[in-house]
């Protein structure tokens, strides 16, 4: 039987109990959100103890299902105020799936000063001392863990700025080599983490084998995860060969390459950044594409990246990474951005939200488009805590009201994904309206998709609704986004969990759900103050050509308001 693991770090109590029955077709996002509405006043300060934090493996993990291995994390968000859900990569879901663990949820938060481990393991969970933890980068926390519990143990843990309460705080979930490389990067979950007490999470799954999905036809369940499988790896070999980096190129192409603080569409170094470049390094140096981030994954889109010495530098050099940190600071050179990588994992920040940071601090003059070494020092600043790193390590919108620029790329306070909205606009629309704030996981308009031209606004708001759709139910499943958020993958998710369960599941009752978690998502956010008029790109993006193709964002406040109104 799946459970919940409930933790107050006010008293350091632990404790199992049944999962509700009307959760067991929740996981992941669906979960996170759903237990977040339920439990959580909307006007909580997130960093009080009135707030919570949800960590759930997705519906399918722990299952045959290719790519299921994702990990959501769910609180208030410190970033945008409202609801938030972060997935990655790592062992740490299907770990948890195998103890039949549906949730962990912890409240509270411990006395000023205290730190501590949760220990989760067949036997039971228990609250340990982390003291000798505190101020430790994510690398040397998990050596010093995995030198305790084993080499075998999943980790979650934080870096510098979550204990320091930085709204772009990180959690790291160790992938298969045991690396803090896979992060919940997105609104600040580390922050709260933090504010709880807790320093890590460690998974011991050793002679587990509980399942969180009662198959009732198992046998026709993995024949149809066998036959996705194969047609994922046949169909996603760009990724596997090339990592996300492969999408340096159209996107460039039709102008929405975030350059210099989102002023421009393309990047004159966009040759020395982009996947061919990434992927001929990498093996060069002893390095590796085609590396899976977590159990399970038949698309491969991570990658390992070595220096040039041929030393481990970073792992999962990531399109949004590379982009944010380099176009849009200008900065031409990926040895640098794999270092502003490593950096970003080991102190535990949001790349994406440091790029948006630094590129805005850039604008403000603190320092010159292009400086890395100054990059470094600012990221060092926000580790260490000084009263810049404060500023700093609360994100791009917090930055620029601080410094008075006036070109902030943010939505509800988090920044862009690296596709300008000019360019992308039904990108544009989702990062609007998704509860979640400026978030592309959250329906992701590439070129291509829905036969729409992403340079013009006609037929974009349907896109993007039905992206937003199908991209929450992957979420919600444990599914790497990379299956797709489309009819194809809907039928084939449809398909398994009708053998899972015994009773047909159609793609009209998946869609249902994706809608009906939206709108719980919705209106967490509406009781928590944010209204329509939140639902809005900055105005800036109305006014300023993007180069080279002279766009605007077009798409009409009308229009936006009726993409999630179901």
């Amino acid at each position: 039987m799946a459970n919940f693991l409930r933790v107050n770090m006010s008293n350091g109590s632990v404790t199992a109990e049944p999962c509700p029955e009307h959760y067991n077709l929740l996981g992941g996002r669906g979960l996170t959100s759903q237990l977040i509405f339920e439990e959580v006043d909307p006007t909580t300060y997130p960093l009080g103890d009135g707030n919570k934090m949800v960590i759930a493996p997705g519906l399918l993990t722990g299952t045959t299902a290719p790519s299921s291995g994702r990990l959501s994390i769910g609180a208030k968000s410190p970033l945008t105020g409202g609801i938030k859900e972060s997935n990655a990569g790592g062992t740490a879901a299907r770990k948890l799936a195998r103890l039949g663990i549906k949730a962990i949820i912890l409240e509270g938060r411990a006395k000023v000063g205290e730190w501590f481990v949760l220990k989760v393991s067949s036997v039971g969970a228990e609250l340990l001392p982390a003291g000798d933890l505190v101020g430790l980068g994510n690398y040397a926390t998990v050596d010093k863990l995995r030198t305790r519990f084993g080499e075998k143990v999943g980790l979650i843990s934080i870096g510098p700025a979550g204990e320091k309460l930085m709204a772009a705080a990180s959690v790291a979930v160790t992938d298969p080599d045991g690396r803090p490389s896979r992060h919940c990067g997105r609104g600040g979950m580390g922050a709260v983490m933090g504010s709880k007490g807790l320093k890590a999470v460690v998974i011991d799954d050793a002679e587990a084998h509980e399942t969180l999905l009662d198959l009732v036809d198992p046998s026709g369940f993995n024949e149809i995860a066998r036959r996705w499988s194969k047609t994922l790896s046949e169909t996603r070999k760009g990724l596997t060969n090339f990592g996300t980096a492969s999408l340096v190129k159209p996107i460039s192409a039709v102008g929405g390459l975030p350059t210099r603080n989102f002023s421009r569409g393309t990047f004159e170094g966009a040759d020395n950044i982009n996947g061919e470049v990434l992927a001929e390094r990498a093996k060069a140096r002893g390095g590796k594409t085609g590396h899976a981030c977590s159990p399970g994954c038949v698309i491969r889109c991570s990658n390992v990246y070595h220096d040039q010495n041929g030393q481990y530098l970073t792992s999962g050099l990531e399109y949004e990474t590379i982009v944010l940190l380099g176009a849009n600071c200008e900065i031409d050179d990926l040895d640098a951005i794999a270092e502003l990588d490593r950096l970003c994992d080991d102190y535990g920040l949001d790349t994406m939200e440091m790029g948006h940071t630094m590129a805005v601090a850039m604008e403000a003059g603190l320092l010159p488009f292009g400086d890395v070494n100054r990059v470094k020092e600012l990221l060092g600043e926000i580790a260490s805590g000084t009263v810049l790193g404060r500023i700093l390590g609360q994100g791009a919108a917090v930055t620029g009201r601080v410094f008075n620029v006036a070109r902030v790329p943010v939505v509800k306070g988090q920044g862009m994904a690296a596709y300008d909205p000019r360019a992308l606009k039904g990108t544009g629309i989702t990062y609007a309206t998704s509860p979640m704030g400026a978030d592309h996981t959250a329906g992701n308009c590439l070129p291509g998709r829905g036969g729409v031209d992403p340079n013009k606004r006609e037929g974009q708001v349907k896109v993007s609704r039905e992206l937003q759709i199908m991209s929450t139910v992957i979420d919600a499943l444990g599914l790497c986004l990379f299956v797709g958020p489309l009819p194809d993958s809907m039928e084939m998710i449809a398909q398994l969990l009708s053998k899972a369960r015994g009773t047909e599941v159609t793609v009209a009752d998946l869609l249902s759900l994706g809608q009906n978690i939206l709108r719980t998502e919705i209106a967490f956010n509406r009781r928590a103050g944010l209204t329509s008029t939140d639902d809005r790109l900055p105005v800036f993006f109305r006014q300023e050509k993007l180069a080279p193709y002279e766009l605007v964002f077009d798409v009409s406040d009308e229009e936006l308001d009726e993409v999630l109104n179901f």
